[in-house]
């Protein structure tokens, strides 16, 4: 099993930056994931890490914008969030598939966190 747990969400005005952090626990994975979903919507992929080489993949609606990096010695997953829309309001979730797959499906991810909500608003 993987526990994931997120932290750093809040509230920022349009253009604004956040960082959302994953602390990662259990069993190692080959890949980690965010994942955002606003309330009524389908789950959207975001930004996926592997995480021994560090090769990301992004949705077409974060990158140049979005920076998903990892830290092995501490097992923890970062997204730098920059000049954040208000479309970019969700909760965002950390996940990880249970095999080796760079997959950027979120219905193939086993393992998520509980969630943490972004505010983008003026």
């Amino acid at each position: 099993q993987v526990q994931l747990v997120e932290s750093g969400g809040g509230q920022v005005q349009p253009g604004g930056s956040l960082t959302l952090s994953c602390s990662a626990s259990g069993r190692s994975v080959y890949a980690m994931a965010w994942v955002r979903q606003d309330p009524g919507k389908e789950r959207e992929f975001v930004a996926l890490i592997t995480w021994n080489r560090g090769t990301t993949y992004y949705a077409d609606s974060v990158k140049g914008r979005f920076t998903i990096s990892r830290d092995k010695p501490s097992n923890t997953m970062y997204l730098q969030m920059n000049n954040l829309r208000p479309e970019d309001t969700a909760f965002y979730y950390c996940a990880a598939p249970a095999v080796t797959t760079e997959t950027q499906d979120p219905r193939n991810y086993d393992f998520w966190g509980q969630g943490v909500q972004v505010i983008v608003s003026s």
